[in-house]
């Protein structure tokens, strides 16, 4: 398959998974216009995704709803003619401008802090109840279909990974193609790299608390949309509350945005202590990003060993 051919193939799988998420809110038929069959609904939906009006106009799908004509309403005739108006001459409106700013340069509003989202809970998870709670909230999040990624062709919900009362939990920005077959995070390239950063810190993958901001894959490895990152970071967020990480390592820009309600670039939040959940947060390169630019490994280095020195970890000792 050509790079056209699977874009157009992802990119109706997306649609498809989110028509099934209009459909499950009962929404579905919301846009449904008199007489549409179920492709031109689709197509409506699919435009309608795509951008305002003008991808419906170019999609040839009327915007507005099939007029209904008024009933007819008799009145007696007049015994005298009225007395004749004037005629109003229309008013000239010039056809809507296609805006020429890219959709991606519309400026989004930043997401809320994890700390915004919920006050800290009154009463903490105790140490030896906290790989049960971990079991519980992981049953309570079920077969998820909370938002459009259920619909989207994932096929594994990627709960977390290693140790309930870890000192450091890592957050990463959602899972990829290996993760969703696994059901595992951080299990394919980037998590072999994520491994050896943490063999590097002196510590085990099972000594550390590994997850994402959304639990299942994005076609296309895309970057989440606000409505599945802030509808599975609820989840995320009990996790924290119940693990009680000292520090979480912030993998990436998603993984920051997300934590710290911030929009700001990588450079600008690295390099200085923040906080989410009663924790520290570090933000650092994703792996992922480290593999296609090896040379910004040194500065990730450097991040990690200020989360060594705030845990009181040495490395590995050297024979």
């Amino acid at each position: 398959m050509d790079g056209e051919a699977r874009q157009g193939s992802e990119a109706a799988q997306q649609l498809r998974g989110y028509v099934e998420y209009f459909r499950d809110l009962g929404v579905y038929d919301f846009y449904r216009q008199d007489g549409d069959s179920d492709s031109e609904l689709v197509a409506r939906l699919a435009a309608t995704l795509a951008g305002p009006a003008e991808a419906l106009v170019a999609q040839d799908v009327p915007v507005a709803a099939k007029p209904v004509a008024a009933p007819a309403v008799s009145s007696p005739r007049p015994s005298t003619p009225p007395a004749p108006v004037a005629p109003v001459k229309p008013a000239v409106v010039a056809p809507p401008q296609a805006s020429s700013t890219p959709y991606s340069d519309i400026s989004i509003p930043k997401p809320p802090s994890f700390d915004e989202l919920a006050p800290l809970p009154p009463v903490r998870v105790a140490p030896e109840e906290r790989a049960g709670a971990l079991r519980v909230l992981q049953e309570e999040i079920g077969d998820c279909t909370r938002c459009p990624l259920a619909y989207a062709g994932r096929h594994s919900i990627v709960f977390a990974d290693g140790n309930p009362n870890a000192r450091l939990m890592f957050v990463g920005e959602g899972p990829g193609a290996d993760e969703d077959a696994s059901g595992v995070p951080f299990v394919g390239k980037a998590g072999q790299l994520l491994n050896n950063m943490i063999a590097a810190m002196g510590l085990k993958r099972e000594d550390v608390y590994i997850a994402n901001i959304v639990k299942c894959r994005p076609p296309a490895n895309r970057v989440p949309e606000p409505i599945e990152a802030g509808t599975c970071s609820q989840f995320l967020i009990r996790q924290m509350d119940i693990v009680q990480p000292e520090i979480v390592v912030a993998l990436g820009a998603t993984a920051a945005t997300y934590l710290l309600g911030v929009r700001q670039s990588l450079a600008s939040l690295r390099g200085r202590w923040h906080s989410a959940r009663g924790a520290k947060v570090v933000v650092t390169y994703h792996p992922a990003f480290l593999l296609r630019d090896p040379r910004q490994k040194g500065e990730a280095w450097k991040d990690l060993q200020t989360v060594m020195g705030a845990l009181g970890l040495k490395g590995p000792q050297r024979g």
